[in-house]
């Protein structure tokens, strides 16, 4: 019983220095965000600003034409744009492929899906020319049209992966009892399987936003204008030439960072039990 109590206390204690950790830059961040940039360029640093300065979010909101704010507010709409239509487009190929994968017996069946997963593990920049190429072939440079289809290129194979994973752990009795009630394969899928993978395809969704909401690399190389940048290199260019308001950056960060954060919360048990099964078993 000691012993238990002891591994309880220090299981506490290193909970809570992680938590610590994890949470101590993003507190920082915050507290960037309101100070006036004398403080934050001041040294010795001052760890409690002098001033709540909300000129940041007042340009961020209120900026017109051509500022700093209207170029953060396209952003954001654009990496909504993007991340959704990403999710979508992950989630209906990643459902079928991985229906399949899972389900079906047919040739190269591992094989095929190893080639899918060794796509997503290529490093991006190895990427980057043949992509740039190719959208500039077909006309969709600085579109939001080929962001969506080269990061649902880089989304889609991790998809496969989870799903495919989850769907096996699914029992086979389940759908076979409602083909023998005469359901077809697919309103087994849809009747049976998705409702049985709900913590699955939530998890999918989730980190599938995520990739598409954080890319940086191809949306910094592919845009060049308003009409198609989104979040991430909307932030890197609130760095000047020879000067940066870091408070600004942190401002952005932070606005950047709540749809995450967001449905990250609401569907957290969902995340948590679909990425421990498709990760684990199969």
């Amino acid at each position: 019983m000691r012993n238990q109590r002891r591994n309880s206390i220090l299981l506490h204690i290193a909970a809570v220095v992680v938590s610590i950790l994890i949470l101590l830059p993003f507190a920082w961040m915050v507290e960037a965000s309101f100070a006036p940039q004398r403080d934050l360029v001041s040294r010795p640093m001052r760890w409690i600003p002098s001033e709540i300065d909300l000129s940041r979010y007042v340009e961020i909101f209120q900026g017109g034409e051509g500022s700093v704010g209207s170029t953060f507010r396209a952003a954001m709409l654009n990496s909504t744009i993007v991340a959704v239509s990403v999710v979508a487009l992950a989630m209906i190929v990643g459902v079928l492929g991985a229906y399949a994968f899972a389900r079906l017996k047919f040739p190269f069946r591992k094989a095929t899906l190893l080639t899918f997963l060794a796509t997503y593990m290529l490093p991006q920049i190895a990427l980057l020319i043949p992509l740039y190429f190719i959208l500039n072939s077909l006309g969709l440079l600085n579109t939001l049209v080929g962001l969506i289809l080269v990061d649902s290129s880089l989304v889609i194979p991790f998809t496969l992966w989870i799903l495919s994973n989850y769907f096996v752990t699914i029992p086979d009795e389940l759908e076979e009892a409602a083909r023998i009630d005469g359901t077809s394969r697919v309103g087994a899928l849809f009747r049976i399987i998705l409702p049985s993978a709900k913590p699955g395809i939530f998890a999918a969704m989730m980190f599938a936003f995520l990739l598409a909401w954080d890319e940086f690399m191809y949306a910094l190389i592919f845009t060049s204008s308003d009409a198609a940048k989104t979040l991430p290199v909307a932030i890197s260019e609130f760095a000047g030439r020879y000067t940066t308001d870091f408070g600004l950056v942190a401002a952005g960060g932070i606005l950047a960072a709540i749809p995450p954060i967001v449905i990250a919360v609401i569907f957290q048990r969902y995340v948590v039990s679909g990425m421990s099964a498709g990760a684990v078993k199969g």
